[in-house]
């Protein structure tokens, strides 16, 4: 299983960039593209980004 390598802040922004996205187009707002921000939602909820994987990132705090 994949190892945790979304932090704090970024998980914050992540889920509320992606409820205020989904919001937006539920509401007709912007276009069907706001749905776009369940992709966020999850990977804030679930702490994992596979975009990171290739580069090695992580926002996760380092445990000592």
């Amino acid at each position: 299983m994949m190892k945790a390598n979304v932090g704090g802040i970024d998980r914050a922004v992540r889920i509320g960039a992606g409820v205020l996205l989904v919001g937006l187009a539920a509401t007709g707002v912007i276009g069907v593209w706001g749905w776009i921000g369940i992709v966020p939602i999850i990977t804030g909820m679930t702490q994992r980004c596979p975009a990171y994987l290739p580069f090695g990132f992580s926002s996760c705090k380092v445990k000592s």
